[in-house]
């Protein structure tokens, strides 16, 4: 018997396009809207952008202790590309702690984040960086950064539900290419490659709701929000103009799903299986999200209807092929 909720959405686009937006506006709606609009339960939320912000914590730090830095060689794009693999992997054991509510309770949070993203890292192909470092290195390095590691496994611990019913984890992420790159992309850029580094448990559950802009717009959205006081925040953090123009100059989202398999899904071969994830798209080429971005009481109904709108077609077509 088909379900009417959907289990997990992949919410996928350019940096800047909406999808922090859309998701502050589903963590504001009635239980009972989103599953008999869209085909969404309550919100559980996932998303890399942590792990991206915490990664040039990481760096900044070492590099005011004298050290090299490890993930970016500064405001450019990642020192090596598999760590877009590595930030797909944080999230697979963000989504299995979530499912079996693993508590952890460590003595250093920020440790504990250390090992993750050695882990992961590995997982991706890549060689442990934080473990290797000098013992009081880290340990300093993990005292500068442990309120900030502590109030992420915190937010991430205090979601655990006591029932998955009617339940939808929203998985946020963004992927894309160098400006002017021919499809389809290679090696470590893209969704070709990220999605496949996603574990079985979520491929075979997942759809997908793709936010839709240009890079152009991506990018005049990006300065728009960024906000310099609150680097950390999904809703107003700023991607350095040499990443958006090296890892988000272009997206092959439109390219994947011309030549999927199967009509409104995106092919994905991995694991040893092949999944078609069905996939809606909301058309946000003309902007209608960045009010989102307001507290709810000053929303604009009409703009909030048009919003209803576009994310009820992205999900009618989702849901036709789930």
């Amino acid at each position: 018997m088909k379900k009417n909720v959907f289990d997990i959405v992949l919410l996928m686009a350019l940096p800047a396009s909406g999808k922090s937006e859309v998701r502050n506006f589903m963590a504001h709606l009635p239980p009972e809207r989103l599953l008999t609009e869209f085909h969404i339960g309550e919100n559980l939320q996932l998303d890399d952008f942590p792990y991206v912000h915490m990664m040039r914590r990481i760096d900044n730090e070492l590099q005011a202790m004298g050290e090299s830095r490890i993930f970016y060689p500064g405001e450019e794009p990642f020192c090596d590309g598999r760590d877009w693999g590595t930030l797909c992997c944080l999230l697979n054991e963000d989504y299995h702690d979530l499912i079996n509510r693993n508590v952890c309770k460590p003595d250093s949070a920020a440790q504990l984040l250390f090992e993750r993203i050695d882990r992961a890292g590995a997982q991706a192909g890549l060689k442990p960086r934080l473990g290797l470092l000098p013992e009081n290195v880290r340990a300093k390095l993990a005292s500068l950064l442990e309120v900030e590691a502590r109030a992420m496994l915190d937010e991430k611990q205090a979601q655990y539900p006591e029932s998955f019913e009617n339940k939808t984890i929203v998985i946020e992420c963004a992927r894309g290419g160098p400006d002017g790159s021919s499809l389809p992309l290679s090696g470590t850029f893209g969704y070709q490659y990220s999605l496949p580094m996603f574990c079985p448990e979520i491929l075979e559950k997942a759809v997908v709701l793709y936010l839709w802009v240009t890079p152009e717009e991506s990018r005049r959205k990006n300065a728009d929000r960024a906000d310099p006081n609150d680097p950390g925040s999904n809703l107003h953090h700023g991607v350095p103009m040499a990443v958006m123009l090296g890892d988000y100059g272009c997206d092959d989202m439109e390219y994947l799903v011309q030549h999927s398999e199967k009509k409104d899904t995106l092919t994905v071969n991995a694991h040893g299986a092949t999944y078609h994830l069905p996939i809606g798209i909301f058309d946000n080429r003309v902007d209608k999200t960045s009010f989102l971005r307001n507290e709810p009481d000053q929303w604009d109904p009409a703009l909030v209807e048009e919003v209803t709108a576009a994310i009820r077609t992205a999900t009618d077509t989702m849901f036709a092929n789930f």
